[in-house]
């Protein structure tokens, strides 16, 4: 089947076959998230790298970027979606299956380092491409992002068939090489987030928190061969002077973090998999910060300090995007007056009125400059009247995987089943619920 080919009445029964790129009056709520997630995932099942199947980093070659350079963070992101897809079955199972063993199988053979992979591979013959002059090495922050989804694979390709046995059973392997200990760069109380063959530990990035990392410290705590310890966490990811915050920002409290949160990013990414939801630890109870966070960044745009042309109660979402000249990461200490799409829609399962407000906004109001062949564009500065035509996969992917763990929470359901996982949250001293 390909993805999308019929064209189809418009009716809640029929969302799935929604391919049309233009702006389809009158949906329902349903309907409408339905149309947003699947025209989202073509971004990695049209446009996903041919040779590899994985995630590619951008729709354009901005950035010293080509089409061939694939992301491994983002591919995570895909992987969650290509679940999704096939559970809201806009794929059938055995085309997910066969996209699934085509990245593992390539995975499987690309570079890798103390079993890390990097933030960027060639698509096509799996080597290393650089994403800076000295990270040219394991990314194990890229590495964690990849592992969230390719362990709510292993979780939900459970069938006892060759293809899916061979599938969980190369995801455990590489699962099973990465040296999460390693990174702690000879035994130091902190994990470190790059290593180089060539530059070793030259990038000398301990991961400090509280910001979009803490899946790394779940999964490092969780490794089966080489974990670390509870004290790398206690120590390294909640020692730092913007760990705890307490403070109240537009009457939300925030437990930790910058002020007013940071990019939204930070409640998005680590939260794909991991399930805020009953999570607490003695730092913090995050569904609290990852909402609260979200309502500090909504109220914000609302209040509007600097008076952006657009901003208001239907239009928010500061976090990390292109910008005109650029990129950055935006945030309410960071505001150059551009919105992303990602930021606000990747919120549903904390804010689902507000999210759903932007969603309506975007799509109706201002999709006939935002919303395109992949769902809607990286971000827009309706003051410098810019839309930007690119995608990102970092981007695209949280709104699939966020919507869906607010309509169903399939995708948090996967990740905290994995016994390794309950493991290490144990070990790290948090509550959690299944």
């Amino acid at each position: 089947m390909g993805f999308g080919q019929k064209k189809a009445n418009l009716t809640p029964t029929k969302a799935q076959e929604i391919k049309t790129v233009g702006i389809i009056k009158n949906l329902s709520d349903s309907v409408l998230l339905d149309v947003v997630q699947k025209q989202t995932f073509r971004y990695f099942w049209d446009y996903g790298h041919p040779v590899s199947g994985l995630a590619r980093e951008r729709s354009n070659n901005a950035f010293e970027t080509s089409t061939d350079v694939v992301t491994t963070g983002g591919s995570g992101f895909g992987i969650m979606g290509i679940i999704t897809a096939t559970n809201r079955k806009w794929i059938t199972h055995d085309e997910a299956v066969d996209r699934m063993l085509k990245i593992v199988n390539f995975l499987w053979k690309a570079d890798a380092f103390h079993g890390a992979f990097p933030h960027w591979l060639d698509g096509t013959t799996g080597k290393v491409i650089r994403f800076g002059r000295k990270d040219d090495g394991a990314d194990l922050v890229e590495t964690a992002y990849l592992f969230q989804g390719l362990l709510c694979a292993r979780q939900y390709f459970s069938a006892n068939t060759p293809k899916e046995t061979d599938l969980r059973n190369k995801i455990n392997w590489m699962w099973d090489d990465i040296e999460w200990s390693w990174f702690t760069r000879e035994g130091r109380e902190a994990l470190y987030w790059h290593w180089s063959p060539n530059n070793g530990w030259a990038m000398n990035f301990p991961i400090h928190g509280f910001n979009e990392c803490l899946i790394t410290y779940v999964l490092a705590a969780s490794g089966d061969r080489y974990p670390v310890t509870a004290d790398v966490y206690h120590r390294g990811w909640a020692q730092s002077n913007f760990f705890n915050n307490g403070k109240t920002f537009y009457g939300f409290k925030l437990p930790l973090g910058f002020d007013y949160g940071g990019p939204l990013f930070f409640s998005q990414y680590s939260f794909l998999g991991l399930n805020p939801k009953g999570l607490k630890d003695r730092y913090a109870d995050y569904w609290e910060q990852n909402t609260n966070h979200t309502l500090i960044n909504h109220a914000y745009c609302v209040d509007n300090p600097k008076h952006f042309k657009g901003y208001g109660e239907n239009c928010w979402g500061l976090t990390a995007s292109d910008i005109k000249d650029g990129y950055t990461a935006s945030s309410p200490t960071n505001d150059v007056g551009v919105i992303a799409p990602t930021a606000a829609l990747s919120a549903f399962p904390y804010t689902p009125q507000f999210s759903m407000k932007a969603l309506r906004h975007f799509y109706y109001d201002l999709g006939d400059k935002i919303w395109g062949e992949y769902g809607f564009v990286d971000a827009f500065n309706e003051g410098q009247n810019w839309y930007a035509k690119s995608y990102l996969a970092i981007d695209q992917g949280p709104i699939i995987v966020m919507i869906e763990n607010y309509r169903s929470g399939l995708l948090w359901k996967l990740f905290m089943s994995c016994p390794e996982v309950q493991r290490g949250l144990k070990k790290l001293d948090f509550q959690y619920s299944l």
